[in-house]
């Protein structure tokens, strides 16, 4: 499993990578492999501002649907376009072409709360 050390990750299992005052966000490789094949991704947000920990979409997989959660608090301000016709690029490419959301950070200070790698595979056991 991949978790690259760039990335910062939450206890829900989304990754975040930091560019400047904006954020893009997924979820983790370990998320993908716990849903199974993902089938369709379900964000509606772009334009709002959520708080952090609310939940800005759904990802579908074969066996269940999982929400999304904010990892900071922010507006949305694109959706991965790519995903509507090609869901599964979450599941072969979580980190790269599989992002979902691009947001712009509201407090930068909400990033100290998230996991580094390390921290996120002892979270998870690996």
């Amino acid at each position: 499993m991949n978790f690259p050390d760039n990335l910062k990750y939450t206890k829900d299992h989304e990754w975040v990578r930091v560019e400047g005052n904006e954020a893009y966000i997924g979820i983790t490789d370990f998320a993908q492999g716990e849903l199974g094949d993902i089938v369709y991704v379900d964000i509606n947000t772009v334009g709002e501002e959520l708080a952090h920990e609310e939940i800005f979409g759904t990802v579908e997989a074969v066996k269940t649907v999982s929400d999304l959660f904010m990892p900071v608090s922010g507006k949305v301000l694109e959706v991965n376009p790519g995903l509507d016709a090609a869901p599964d690029a979450v599941n072969k490419d979580p980190y790269g072409n599989g992002w979902m959301i691009k947001v712009s950070i509201k407090d930068a200070a909400e990033l100290s709360n998230l996991l580094s790698a390390a921290d996120y595979k002892a979270l998870i056991g690996h």
